[in-house]
Formats: structure tokens, C-alpha cells, sequence
């Protein structure tokens, strides 16, 4: 009896599998060979990361239809090839494909539901109260505490120059973005920079170094987000949810007690969850609950902590295998901080050849590879009998976009006057896209820049940057991080520049 009832079982679960991959087949849509259980996501041969894989899969059926199908386990999954697709997808159809399909679980695990991760209206009220935090107005008033900080990581890499001549400048500059993130968006003094052991480093660290056992974790309730709602699964560490919980209360009782106001984010928001406004401005944005503001300052520390770190250091990188390049953007620096009598925010505005450089480095190595999507109605796509329906995902490959030779010739070469505004101006639109596209586009753009551009002038104005033994080239990157991060580090020989 029992062997029959396994055999039947086998016979009905093989069955449903060949059924689940066969949807592609049966809609005459191009596809990548999945194999149980993981679909197309497992690689033949030996692990890359998530951004290359899917570069591999854009580069072998680019051509052949607007999208091709994937399976993610076994559910179907659109991946978008065509460049007017993807702007029906970003922005002329958003209403079909506003939410990115990325679980966030609002009663047992808050912390997932910020800004980056929620959906429908809630995300559409959210974004209208926190919208004003992120003006060319408060990104000034905050830039003088990170321009301390600045100092700060200056002072940093003299003291390490004392005992040895090569850096690993990704560990330094995650110290940076950390001590920068702490203090702008908790008011909290991390000194990173000075303590490598730092508990804010720590927690960074362990949310983008992900395990296998939360890689499993991730596919499960990424694959079955109603059911793993029900199983009340967090997908943030209970140690994590607990330090930021705890980081935000102190730092919102700590100010209400003694009455502290301070030029951050951390105030900003107060502002919002107290009165529902912001100060100086008579519009009503509507209140935040203690949840909102948490997860709010949660996803600002991983926004700014990993994407700016990896941002600077792919380029300090660049710039010391290509030396015309890097005295450039040098020279660049020094005209500009002449010009506004100082490192200031006014400087930092006015660095053009050094943005072309950050540009450049965001195509080749882009902090977010892959954008998601949700269909959130069926969607007939144009020009064809493919209906995709409602809760199918669709992935943009950023990276591999970046990296096709039809828009970048000779992608892997490192050149910022492909951001010239010549250049600029006649590119093809949605072929680059490092911080997004459409509505849902990185509302912490302004931070980020001002973040990056404040740590590389820095860097240019003291130091100067070369190729160390240690440096592997081109990078191979770690399949085990959600961003791209290199194998080994980045070890470069630092100068100290004469003054």
C-alpha cells in the first residue's frame, strides 16, 4: 500500500513539474533549460554571481522576443531583453507593474516593510512623506556632518599609510559610508573608522554577506510569500531587527528628552511621525508610525552603507589602473574646491569630470544588477498573443544592459567620456540604469552622489592610487553577496600627496 501511495506520488509530483516547465513551451516564448528544483537560477559548472548569470541568459537570447522566460524554482519569471519592453514595463504600462514582488511581512517582520519593499498605495503614500527628506535643500543641510566624517576617513588613511603602503579600500570605505549612515540617518557617533569592530559594521556586514541557509530562506519566501506570511518567516535576522529597534528608540527618546535637534535624517523623520510635516513647509504629509520609522532608517542605512561603499570603491579602482584618468579627476577636485574656496557643498555640485567617473563606474559595476517587477493585473503585452499573469515577476538585467557592446562599445573598458553630455545626450534611453527607472526610481539619489563624490574627493585631493600585487584584475566576483563584491578585496599602493 505504502510503495503504491510513493510511487503514485512520484508519478503526480514528476507530472506537475514537467507541467510547471512546460508554460514557456506552451507560449512559444523563448526560455533558459530549467532544472528541478531550482529552475534556471543554478548555473552549469562553477557558482557566479546573480548579475552575471542573468548577463549570460540577456546575452544568448537578446534578439530572438521582447522577453524570455525563466523559472525561479518552478514558477515562470519574465526576463526582459527588448529596450521598449522594458520602458512599458518601467514606465508607459506602470500601472500593471508598480510593485517589485519582494516580501515584506508588516505584523511579523517590520522591518522588510520600508520604502524599497511595499506595495500599492501603501507605497505610494510612503513615498509622498518621505519624498521632501531627500531635497537638493536638506542634502545641503546635511552635507557639513558628512564632510566632518570625510575628514575623519582623511586622518584614517594617514595613520594606516605610517605602518604600510597598500590599502584594502573596500573594508575602508564601508567604514566611511557606515560612519556617515550612522550619524546622518540615527545621530549616532558608529567611529567605525577608528574601530573596525564597530557593532553598526557588524550589522552591516551580516545583512549583505548572506549564508546559504538564508540564500534558501530568501528563495522560499521570494517563491511562496503568501504561505511564508502564514508561517509568520522573517527574512531579517532577529538580532538585526532587535539593534535597529533599539538604535531608534534610544536616539527618539534621547532627543525628546533633552530637547537635541540635529541635521539628519533621524530628525526628519521625528518630524513626520510627531507632527505629520516637515519644518518650514505647510504641506501635510500624513504621520509615521514607530514601525515606518525604523524600517524607514533600516533601508537607508543598507542604501547608503553598500551600494555608495561599492560605488567608490569599483571606481577608486578603476582610477588606479588608469593614471591620465585618475590626475584628471584630480584636477578636477582641485579646480572645483579652489573655485568655492573649500571642500563644500557648492564644490561637490560643480565636479563634472568626477561624476562622469562615479557614472562610469555605476555602468560597469552597477550596485543593483537585476530590477524586479510584479504584474499586478494580467498584461497583454503589445504585438503579441503572451498574456503574463497577475503575480508573475519580470527581472531588467541591469548588468547585463550595462555590458552589451551594442550600447557600450567595448563594455569592459573603463571610459567616463562615455558620460560626457554629448554622449549623454544621444544615448539610447533605459540603457543605463543604475539607480532605477520610472516612478519606483532610487529616491535617494541626491544622498548618494553627494556621499560618493564627498569620499572620492577626498581621496583624490590627499592621496594617489595604483596597482598593488594583490590586486586581482580584472575581479572575480563573490556569489555568496547580494552586491558585487570582489574576491580577495580591493588592495591598492596609496600615496600621500604632497600639500
Amino acid at each position: 500500500m505504502w510503495i503504491y501511495l510513493l510511487i503514485s506520488t512520484t508519478v503526480l509530483l514528476t507530472l506537475f513539474v514537467r507541467r510547471k516547465y512546460s508554460y514557456w513551451k506552451r507560449h512559444a516564448v523563448p526560455f533558459i533549460q530549467p532544472r528541478f528544483p531550482f529552475g534556471s537560477i543554478t548555473p552549469v559548472g562553477d557558482r557566479v554571481h546573480s548579475s552575471q548569470l542573468m548577463a549570460r541568459f540577456y546575452n544568448q537570447l537578446k534578439g530572438t522576443h521582447p522577453f524570455a522566460g525563466m523559472y525561479f524554482f518552478t514558477s515562470p519569471v519574465v526576463l526582459a531583453l527588448d529596450l521598449d519592453f522594458i520602458k512599458n514595463v518601467l514606465v508607459r504600462d506602470f500601472q500593471y507593474f508598480h510593485d517589485r514582488g519582494l516580501y515584506h511581512n508588516e505584523k511579523d517582520d517590520p522591518l522588510t516593510c520600508h520604502l524599497f519593499n511595499i506595495e500599492g498605495s501603501k507605497w505610494t503614500n510612503l513615498r509622498r512623506k518621505l519624498l521632501p527628506t531627500f531635497s537638493s535643500g536638506k542634502m545641503k543641510m546635511m552635507c557639513p556632518t558628512i564632510l566632518g566624517i570625510a575628514d575623519r576617513f582623511r586622518t584614517s588613511v594617514e595613520k594606516c599609510l605610517v605602518q604600510q603602503t597598500e590599502i584594502e579600500m573596500r573594508d575602508f570605505l564601508a567604514r566611511f559610508t557606515t560612519d556617515v549612515i550612522g550619524t546622518c540617518a540615527f545621530g549616532i557617533d558608529c567611529n567605525s573608522l577608528e574601530n573596525p569592530d564597530a557593532e553598526f559594521l557588524k550589522m552591516g556586514n551580516k545583512i549583505f554577506e548572506v549564508p546559504t541557509s538564508r540564500i534558501v530562506a530568501y528563495f522560499f519566501v521570494s517563491t511562496f510569500k503568501e504561505l511564508a506570511r502564514k508561517l509568520h518567516i522573517k527574512a531579517v535576522p532577529a538580532d538585526v531587527s532587535e539593534f535597529f529597534y533599539k538604535i531608534v528608540r534610544e536616539t527618539i527618546d534621547f532627543r525628546q528628552a533633552s530637547g537635541v535637534q540635529r541635521n539628519d535624517f533621524m530628525n526628519l523623520l521625528m518630524q513626520l511621525k510627531e507632527k505629520g510635516e516637515l519644518e518650514g513647509s505647510d504641506e501635510k504629509l500624513g504621520t509615521l508610525t514607530l514601525d515606518e520609522v525604523v524600517a524607514q532608517a533600516y533601508v537607508f542605512f543598507l542604501g547608503g552603507y553598500e551600494t555608495s561603499s561599492t560605488n567608490m570603491s569599483f571606481c577608486v579602482y578603476e582610477l588606479a589602473l588608469n593614471e591620465e584618468i585618475q590626475s584628471r579627476a584630480r584636477e578636477c577636485v582641485q579646480q572645483a574646491v579652489a573655485k568655492h574656496g573649500g571642500l563644500n557643498y557648492e564644490a561637490l555640485m560643480d565636479m563634472p569630470y568626477l561624476e562622469q567617473c562615479i557614472f562610469e563606474a555605476l555602468r560597469k559595476y552597477p550596485p543593483i544588477a537585476n530590477l524586479f517587477r510584479s504584474v499586478t493585473q494580467d498584461y497583454q503585452v503589445p504585438d503579441s498573443n503572451v498574456i503574463l499573469p497577475k503575480g508573475m515577476n519580470i527581472w531588467v538585467p541591469v548588468y547585463g544592459i550595462h555590458h552589451d557592446a551594442e550600447f557600450f562599445p567595448d563594455p569592459e573598458r573603463f571610459d567616463p567620456n562615455r558620460f560626457s553630455p554629448e554622449e549623454c545626450e544621444s544615448r539610447k534611453p533605459f540603457t543605463y540604469m543604475p539607480f532605477g527607472e520610472g516612478p519606483r526610481t532610487c529616491i535617494a539619489t541626491r544622498f548618494g552622489m553627494m556621499e560618493t563624490k564627498t569620499g572620492l574627493a577626498t581621496l583624490l585631493m590627499n592621496f594617489k592610487f595604483s596597482k598593488s600585487v594583490r590586486l586581482e584584475v580584472p575581479p572575480r566576483f563573490s556569489p555568496k553577496h547580494v552586491m558585487l563584491t570582489p574576491v580577495g578585496g580591493l588592495w591598492l599602493k596609496v600615496r600621500k600627496l604632497d600639500q
